[in-house]
């Protein structure tokens, strides 16, 4: 058996478009799919071609969705972190939390819905 792999994270969002948008500008991913979603509402995947995150909402609304609020942040890892911080500066977000620990680096940030994202790099 294959080892077990993330395939892909669903957040509510209050506007997929405006997420899939800025994910795309601050990691360079791609729109994979976007469409109605099985529940009612809206939804837009983007990412790489092997995993993704799912972006959905139901009439604008982030809320409703009890089982997400243990999420404490999604992890993101790149090579190259500055340009990923002048990035998300660029976009108006604000860096936090900047930390250099074996074996990487890190930052985070709050997109417009306050989920709160690490940028991580373990390049030296």
């Amino acid at each position: 058996m294959a080892s077990p792999r993330i395939e892909h994270v669903n957040l509510t969002v209050t506007d997929p478009e405006r997420t899939a948008r800025l994910l795309g500008e601050l990691f360079g991913w791609v729109e994979r799919w976007r469409g109605p979603s099985q529940m009612g509402g809206w939804t837009i995947h983007v990412g790489s071609p092997a995993d993704y995150v799912a972006l959905y909402t139901h009439d604008g609304e982030q809320g409703g969705h009890p089982k997400g609020q243990p999420l404490n942040h999604l992890g993101i890892e790149v090579d190259d972190l500055a340009a990923v911080e002048a990035r998300v500066i660029a976009a108006g977000l604000t860096p936090f939390n900047h930390a250099d620990y074996s074996p990487g680096r890190r930052f985070y940030f709050f997109d417009p819905d306050g989920i709160e994202y690490e940028v991580v790099s373990y390049t030296a």
